[in-house]
């Protein structure tokens, strides 16, 4: 048995965000032994723009990784919800009252950024190590050691046993440990598709440089998203303003193309314009603007909420447990809070017993659980607001927006997103320092 917490070997699956600012939390927090596996080659440092907003920045500012992101962040300023056929605005909101109230700002900025940004933390710490194109398959065991098959996909190398004290899957919606888990546990909760599907589209300043309307956008510190039946675009400027990052969510055209292994499809620009078409004209020109073989689809994917999280001495993290629509840009920020509980949790074992795991697991659940939940519901929620055509509830929310523009600003958003009351929620929420003062409470009640 391991003498302390910090000598307890830990094996991460997946290096996305949630996987990183778990190895990078526990290691400053003196864990020793942080393994973590990852199926492709490298980062890649691909993907486009992620909203970076007070509650994610907090965790990341405490593990010393926020300066460097927020260098080459975008800093906002307001929001403004428009028609997407005609451009007229239904709601603008300050949002300058963001860091005033929560101490931080709303930022945006490229994905790859962030993902630099945890990576260059954790290669500080000589407790963590890499095993890249390395698949982590057949968790054979959850407790008391669990253990799973690595398999390098160097064919020329042999597949290898890991055993570990605690083993953290953050191995996204397509999680083998979490099918796994359910299996043994006799629960059936299968991914679900939405029918939904998103483009993402980054648009270079040199590309528009001869377009004056097109350089405003990129130019400002506003986001901006234009909303239709079943449709909406919401777009920023990111990378010092360099880059205008749009990202799409509108019926799946390409249904057909998918499959449970592929969760991204190649997209046609044609068909992509023709979701489109009714949009205002500046809206056709920034979409024109991808090249021609360049239109990706992902496939916005779901499951419902699991039983649990945690299976003896195992847990699930992110898109592993709770996949989350991008209505309320949270995505990234929730597996982000669970790492940082994750840290919290297992560095305040009272000894190193596979029961006290457990227990430290669970805290980790109950603090994150129900929030999480809570939030991918309101995303889901947030996105059929936006998404409304004619009737009823479409007129009801029209009305909030004029009322919101009446006042100022000031009341009911509905795109929740932009909601002060939402923002409450969500930003003001200190994940870290909720795990440290309840800790020995919801540890001794289980």
């Amino acid at each position: 048995m391991a003498n302390s917490p910090q000598d307890l070997k830990v094996a991460i699956l997946g290096a996305g965000m949630g996987g990183l600012t778990t190895a990078l939390a526990l290691a400053q927090r003196g864990f020793k032994n942080i393994d973590v596996y990852e199926s492709a080659h490298d980062l890649g440092f691909v993907g486009a723009g992620i909203q970076l907003a007070p509650n994610m920045a907090r965790v990341l500012d405490g593990l010393g990784v926020w300066k460097p992101i927020e260098a080459e962040a975008v800093n906002i300023s307001d929001t403004s919800v428009r028609e997407g056929a005609t451009d007229n605005e239904l709601a603008h909101v300050e949002l300058g009252y963001i860091e005033k109230t929560y101490g931080y700002k709303h930022m945006v900025g490229h994905r790859a950024s962030l993902a630099d940004g945890l990576y260059q933390g954790c290669l500080k710490q000589s407790a963590i190590k890499f095993h890249f194109a390395t698949t982590a398959e057949n968790v054979e065991s959850f407790g008391p050691k669990p253990s799973f098959t690595a398999v390098p996909r160097d064919e020329t190398q042999k597949p290898y046993q890991v055993q570990c004290d605690v083993l953290l899957a953050a191995d996204g919606i397509k999680s083998q440990a979490r099918v796994e888990m359910l299996k043994r546990l006799n629960v059936d909760v299968g991914v679900k598709d939405t029918h939904q599907a998103a483009y993402r589209i980054m648009i270079h300043k040199d590309q528009i440089k001869d377009d004056p309307e097109l350089l405003a956008l990129i130019n400002n510190t506003r986001v901006t998203r234009w909303i239709g039946e079943k449709r909406h675009i919401i777009a920023y400027a990111v990378s010092n303003n360099t880059i205008y990052n749009l990202s799409t969510t509108q019926p799946d055209t390409n249904f057909a193309a998918a499959t449970n292994a592929t969760y991204t499809t190649k997209g046609d620009k044609s068909a992509m314009l023709g979701v489109f078409s009714d949009f205002c004209p500046m809206v056709q020109r920034m979409l024109n603007y991808v090249p021609e073989g360049e239109v990706c689809e992902w496939k916005l994917r779901v499951h419902d909420p699991l039983p649990t999280w945690v299976h003896e001495q195992v847990a699930l993290i992110g898109d592993a447990c709770h996949p989350t629509l991008p209505h309320l840009a949270q995505g990234a920020a929730q597996a982000i809070e669970d790492g940082a509980v994750l840290a919290v949790a297992l560095s305040r074992l009272p000894d190193t017993s596979p029961d006290s795991i457990n227990k430290a697991l669970r805290v980790y659940e109950k603090v994150r659980k129900g929030r999480a939940e809570a939030l991918v519901d309101m995303a889901s929620a947030s996105g059929r607001a936006l998404h409304l055509g004619d009737g009823a509830a479409k007129a009801e929310r029209d009305r909030q927006f004029a009322a919101l523009r009446a006042g100022g600003g000031k009341g009911p958003v509905p795109d929740k997103w932009a909601d002060a009351d939402v923002q409450r929620e969500i930003y003001g929420f200190d994940c870290t320092k909720v795990t440290e003062d309840n800790f020995d409470e919801y540890f001794s009640q289980l």
